[in-house]
């Protein structure tokens, strides 16, 4: 009797213990994420409160003050650049966005000579790193005599911009249900009716998910845009790039901010999007 009660005893100090190490990896698990978010998160606070610092230094706070984003929409070059940056993203978006989704869709649905060799080719501006892409797309171009202009950064930023939204719409089409397809030629569709009223609604979710990362990816790229842009071709991430060089001021600090809240605002809206789209099955047929 008395040794099943020492066991018992010793199995509970045992657990006691347990529980005890149990609740301070927890602890240890949480401060770690704090500390986490906290490493990532307090530069950009500072980023955000400095632009409104009405001192010209960075590092002393001399009151408040939207003085910065004044000069910034003053500023003719930084506003050339915007409108550069704007035209890429939109440009190559709108490209690999179509060309993205049809490569998902002969990916996933179709077989065909060199399929294996093709999906690999794909990943490929995923894997590499971008200076290796940057050199062999300035070769390109050098090669085939164009001159680097908007358009060539256009050019390139489609080229790896379509990987990444046929990555998304393909994810988008592994629980895709077939059925419904089939239901709605059953039904007398045909193939492009069928598209347009059942495949593409389902699909949009995942396409929009791509568009709006082809978008953020365009708009902040410097790596490749930097190799490939030409004369009068200056994007806003080789604008302030060319403003670091000479100091960092409070007006790069205001671009960086807006540039953020634009970042969150996409974030925002593409979930919004992805909410009213992301129906079950039926209410979208």
């Amino acid at each position: 009797m008395s040794t099943t009660v020492s066991r018992s005893a010793r199995a509970s100090r045992v657990a006691r213990r347990g529980s005890r190490l149990g609740l301070w990896i927890r602890r240890m698990i949480s401060a770690s994420g704090v500390f986490g978010y906290i490493f990532l998160y307090t530069p950009i606070i500072v980023l955000v409160v400095f632009s409104f610092n009405s001192s010209r230094f960075v590092s002393s706070w001399e009151g408040f003050s939207f003085r910065w984003y004044r000069v910034l929409f003053e500023d003719a070059a930084m506003g050339a650049a915007l409108r550069n940056s704007l035209i890429v993203a939109f440009s190559s978006t709108a490209i690999s966005t179509v060309f993205g989704t049809m490569v998902a869709l002969a990916m996933e649905r179709y077989r065909f000579f060199g399929k294996t060799a093709f999906d690999a080719l794909l990943y490929l501006p995923i894997i590499i790193p971008d200076i290796a892409m940057a050199v062999m797309l300035l070769l390109f171009f050098v090669m085939s005599h164009m001159g680097l202009s908007l358009m060539s950064i256009i050019i390139a930023h489609v080229a790896f911009n379509i990987s990444f939204v046929a990555v998304v719409v393909r994810a988008r089409l592994v629980g895709f249900d077939r059925s419904l397809e089939e239901a709605a030629q059953d039904l007398g569709a045909n193939e492009l009716q069928t598209f347009w009223y059942v495949t593409l609604p389902l699909l949009m979710p995942g396409i929009l998910g791509g568009a709006l990362l082809a978008f953020t990816l365009s708009l902040d790229d410097f790596v490749i845009t930097f190799f490939t842009a030409g004369v009068g071709a200056t994007t806003l991430p080789l604008r302030i790039y060319s403003m670091v060089k000479l100091g960092i001021t409070p007006e790069i600090n205001a671009i960086s901010s807006l540039l953020l809240l634009a970042s969150m605002t996409l974030v925002m809206l593409s979930l919004i999007l992805q909410r009213k789209g992301g129906g079950s099955p039926a209410e979208l047929v």
